[in-house]
């Protein structure tokens, strides 16, 4: 038993039949296009994140400018 009762050989039987519908070309830009979007989400959350960390530093910053200048 594989994933949830589908043995390797149904898995196998799936992707031949895939493959002779879509054709081995198209799956091929498919998966590129696939691949190309996923790292293009990943960076977007990256530097999302850096930008999350660059605005609570730049707020920290005006924070202590502020408490330095009521003393």
């Amino acid at each position: 038993m594989g994933l949830g009762g589908i043995n390797i050989w149904s898995l196998l039987i799936i992707l031949v039949i895939v493959a002779l519908i879509f054709g081995t070309k198209r799956l091929r830009g498919i998966g590129g296009d696939l691949g190309g979007a996923i790292k293009g989400f990943k960076k977007a959350l990256n530097d999302d994140s850096k930008d999350n960390e660059d605005a609570i530093k730049e707020s920290q910053k005006e924070e202590n400018s502020n408490d330095s200048a009521d003393k």
